[in-house]
């Protein structure tokens, strides 16, 4: 179980205790002011993840009147008033617009992107020579060709080409092109999810393996709009049973043929259910190979599986949404069965995830498939989550 945005550090918070006569000097006195700074920082840090909270737009800009005829280089930017939360819990407060120039040199063959961030500042951190008593907390822009890092909230990005290209904005801000203003990878400063669900497909023997791929993809974007509680993954992994697969909530694995494990394989897989993962088998109905091995391969496990209908209260029939009868994907009634952490799924419930190619798949069914993905994801998050709970360092499990 994996989170992008990491729980503050689990220390004890030391406050000043006031007596009569005590004595305040500056060290006293920030100390005392510290601890509320800390307090606030740690719960922004465990109730809300880093981003932008209002404004802080960017928009092209000429070079002001004032600026060297050298400059006039059509690359300057207005960054405009707002408030973010970065990765410690500090508020970046920007209070006016800012206009800031795009100047970082672009090699001769190959674009490169740029990214404008903002970082708060500590003005106890600030060299000033004049001793006042009140400061202000402040922040920097900057520019720069790599990836924003942990402390850094991106405004924008550019993907400049070489030359003496000018900024522009974007004729479609959905699909902004080269030279354009690009905010569609900002983050927004919300409400931080219980946990970054990851999932990877398993590519083995069979060549229908990969043919879900895409629609994986599908249900880890609908995450977080339908269940906020949770966020999907950016990106579906691909692995084998012999790969490193304990980065993973959930193993995804479909086809056709018997499912054939060798002895690493099945050593690998046996580790990562008792550890708390989750492998969900996708079987089209017709898929008898495939079934009869899973089945198989969960009595070796010493965890047969056993029909969802058995059960009532299962989670995965109730949360975070509840279902009575099970979907019907093309004319096939989904059909569940579980057993430790194996989940098989009979009828080719990830068809449905996505897109199909004819654009045929009413919305309803898509959504209702989605919705019995997401719980199979909560599951297999709350199954690793307790189990992860019960073993050595389980202190900051999320």
């Amino acid at each position: 179980m994996t989170h992008p945005f990491p729980p503050p550090s689990i220390e004890p918070f030391e406050r000043l205790k006031p007596t009569d006569g005590l004595l305040i000097d500056a060290k006293l006195w920030s100390k005392a002011h510290d601890y509320h700074h800390r307090k606030q920082n740690v719960h922004y840090q465990c109730l809300n993840q880093p981003g932008i909270a209002c404004g802080l737009g960017v928009r092209v800009i000429p070079a002001p009147r004032k600026t060297e005829a050298k400059y006039r280089d059509g690359r300057w930017v207005q960054i405009q008033p707002g408030i973010a939360i970065d990765l410690a819990g500090n508020l970046i407060v920007v209070p006016q617009s800012y206009d800031f120039p795009v100047d970082l040199e672009v090699a001769k063959t190959d674009p490169i992107m740029v990214y404008l961030i903002v970082t708060y500042v500590d003005p106890n951190e600030l060299r000033n020579e004049q001793q006042k008593n009140i400061v202000q907390e402040t922040y920097r822009f900057d520019q720069k060709n790599s990836t924003p890092e942990s402390l850094e909230i991106e405004l924008c990005r550019i993907l400049l080409q070489p030359g003496k290209s000018t900024i522009t904005q974007p004729a479609d801000v959905f699909f902004p092109g080269y030279n354009n203003i690009d905010l569609s990878c900002r983050r927004t400063a919300q409400a931080r999810p219980q946990a970054i669900v990851r999932m990877a497909q398993v590519n083995h023997s069979d060549g229908e393996s990969d043919r879900n791929f895409f629609n994986l993809s599908y249900l880890m974007q609908s995450v977080e709009p339908l269940y906020s509680f949770l966020q999907g993954a950016d990106e579906v992994g691909q692995v084998s049973l012999q790969e490193n697969i304990e980065e993973y909530d959930l193993l995804y694995l479909t086809g056709k043929q018997a499912l054939s494990l060798n002895n690493p394989e099945f050593e690998s897989l046996k580790n990562y259910l008792n550890s708390g993962g989750v492998l969900v088998v996708d079987a089209p109905a017709d898929a008898t190979e495939l079934i009869e091995s899973t089945q198989a391969l969960a009595i070796k496990l010493e965890t047969p599986l056993k029909p969802l209908e058995e059960s009532r209260r299962h989670p995965l029939r109730t949360r975070p949404f509840l279902f009575a009868a099970l979907p019907t994907i093309n004319q096939h009634l989904i059909r569940v069965s579980i057993g430790g952490g194996i989940i098989l799924v009979v009828g080719d419930l990830a068809a449905a995830w996505g897109l199909d190619r004819e654009l045929s798949l009413p919305r309803l069914v898509i959504r209702t498939a989605q919705e019995l993905g997401i719980n199979i994801l909560h599951y297999a998050w709350k199954r690793r989550q307790l189990i992860g709970l019960q073993q050595e360092d389980s202190s900051a499990q999320w």
